[in-house]
């Protein structure tokens, strides 16, 4: 991993702020509420913040139309085969593909990036016996609300000193996009059948894990990512275990864990927004802490085996999807349309 030297800009120390106390007061909004899946309201507000630095009227369509249109399709797809995965196999195939098209032109990659992490967490609960479809999807709804409602505010509190250089956009080849986007539906509806076949109920962060893998959108990304990504889930683990040692019986009292969470998020935003690389060590370590205060941090949950076991499981992913993106990414560059980085 490496850092610059330089102290952060007056523009990334406001972002270091944005992200920390907008993934704590999501956080917040959750547990005083008492809502179910409070992985969504931890890091949606990271997700957005942390990735996009400007906020503003395209970003919160995207957010809002990638909620309505993936609670339309859990709903449809989860109700009607829910209990049949294996005839949901080629409906999740489509629905990834249109996203990572999406992604892989990049005007709506927000967009197609939160609908495929949307889409692939809230199939897999809808699956399994016993979970309530429409809890699940208003609870995406209304996360993805408070995310967006959270970005403005802590836009209009901490707002950019200077303005932001436009990212140049990238031009792409039909046969590149047509190579990314087969590459990441490909692996998210491997990764969909992995966790069925092998009832990971409980592993949703390695399941967010093989996605956030497949965002650079090609095997030499996925590469240097898949490294970032392991070094982060380490720090977060890491420092979940030291709240979890340092509080010790009084973890799940409210006032304790919030100013240790916006600590943590703090710190690990700093290094995100010093690599300036996108989804990082500093962005894996967020997401690694995010899941756990946001899912598992309960009276009724061990957090310390929760914490070993979620880096357990996003160890195997990485190498599980490291292994499958370049067996697929080596398919698609036998055929002409679907070559990587050619005409």
């Amino acid at each position: 991993m490496l850092l610059r030297h330089s102290p952060l800009t007056a523009n990334e120390f406001r972002q270091c702020l944005r992200i920390a106390t907008g993934a704590t007061l999501g956080f917040t909004i959750c547990k005083l509420f008492d809502l179910q899946y409070g992985v969504f309201f931890t890091v949606f507000p990271m997700l957005l913040l942390g990735l996009v630095p400007v906020m503003n009227g395209h970003v919160m369509r995207q957010l809002l139309a990638s909620a309505v249109l993936t609670g339309l399709e859990v709903g449809i797809i989860g109700g009607l085969f829910g209990r049949h995965p294996g005839l949901m196999l080629p409906i999740a195939f489509v629905l990834f593909l249109y996203r990572f098209a999406a992604m892989s032109k990049g005007n709506l990659f927000l967009f197609g990036a939160t609908g495929v992490m949307s889409l692939s967490i809230m199939l897999h609960f809808a699956s399994y016996p016993g979970t309530n479809i429409n809890e699940i999807i208003f609870n995406n709804f209304w996360a993805a609300v408070c995310a967006g409602i959270i970005a403005f505010i802590m836009t209009a509190i901490w707002p950019d000193i200077s303005p932001r250089q436009p990212t140049p956009p990238i031009n792409k080849s039909p046969n590149r996009v047509r190579h990314e986007t087969l590459l990441g539906a490909s692996i998210a509806t491997a990764a969909f059948i992995l966790f069925q076949v092998l009832d990971l109920r409980d592993s949703l962060s390695a399941q967010a894990t093989m996605l956030l893998l497949l965002f650079p959108m090609h095997w030499s990304g996925s590469l240097a990512s898949a490294r970032k990504r392991a070094i982060g889930t380490i720090f977060g683990v890491s420092f979940g275990m030291l709240v979890q040692l340092l509080l010790y019986d009084w973890y799940n009292l409210l006032i304790l864990i919030l100013p240790i969470l916006w600590l943590g998020v703090m710190l690990f935003a700093h290094i995100h927004v010093k690599e300036a690389s996108g989804s990082g060590v500093g962005f894996g370590a967020m997401a690694t802490l995010g899941i756990l205060f946001g899912q598992y941090l309960s009276p009724n949950h061990d957090f310390l085996y929760s914490a070993l076991y979620r880096f357990s499981s996003t160890i195997t992913a990485i190498i599980a999807t490291l292994f499958l993106c370049y067996l697929v990414h080596r398919l698609l560059n036998r055929f002409q349309a679907t070559r990587f980085g050619t005409s």
